[in-house]
């Protein structure tokens, strides 16, 4: 699972970069490659819609897909980093509380000193907030992130479905495949510096 989740980054790095030019196509994606493609930071609301505008919906779901969230919901929780002041988490926090009130999954803060260890232990660049992750109720150690900045609400669904779906069995490349469509919107400014 670890090692699945170290290839999310240059799975990112790929699916993120909207129009890579010649010297990304000359070399393999390095680790700041993914870094820089999969952070976008916004300071206005029209920044954010912008982004997301860039990013695919999910339009196809299994027949299973609700009920098996909604069976899911008991054993799983979704936590989110957040900052004050930060759009994309207040629009993060929101669609997740949908999710919540449509599938029953409970729905939590996560301090940044918790965000910053997870990050950590899965090898991935701290980038800010805020960073969504689901893990098993009774379990802290098992984490997959589902977002990184905000999402569209169908695509948060599908990765928290992946999600609880790879930490109950399902081969983690396939759900790192499928979870590779991370829109990388983080609450900064332009000019703020993203450490570790």
């Amino acid at each position: 699972m670890k090692r699945a989740a170290r290839l999310l980054l240059p799975v990112m790095a790929a699916t993120c970069l909207a129009a890579p030019g010649p010297s990304s196509r000359a070399r393999p994606a390095t680790r700041e490659d993914a870094r820089a493609a999969a952070i976008h930071p916004v300071a206005e609301p029209s920044q954010m819609q912008a982004w997301l505008a860039r990013v695919p919906v999910t339009r196809d779901f299994p027949p299973d897909f609700a009920g098996s969230l909604h069976a899911y919901a008991p054993a799983f929780v979704i936590e989110i980093s957040t900052a004050p002041g930060c759009l994309p988490c207040a629009d993060l926090w929101s669609k997740l509380g949908t999710l919540h009130r449509h599938y029953g999954w409970q729905v939590r803060t996560l301090s940044r000193e918790d965000a910053l260890l997870r990050s950590g232990r899965l090898g991935l660049p701290w980038v800010g907030h805020p960073v969504a992750w689901v893990r098993p109720i009774d379990d802290p150690n098992r984490t997959v992130p589902i977002a990184i900045g905000t999402d569209h609400a169908p695509n948060l669904a599908r990765n928290a479905w992946l999600a609880a779906r790879m930490l109950t069995g399902v081969r983690a490349e396939v759900g790192v495949h499928a979870l590779s469509k991370f829109t990388g919107i983080v609450g900064a400014s332009p000019t703020s510096q993203f450490h570790r």
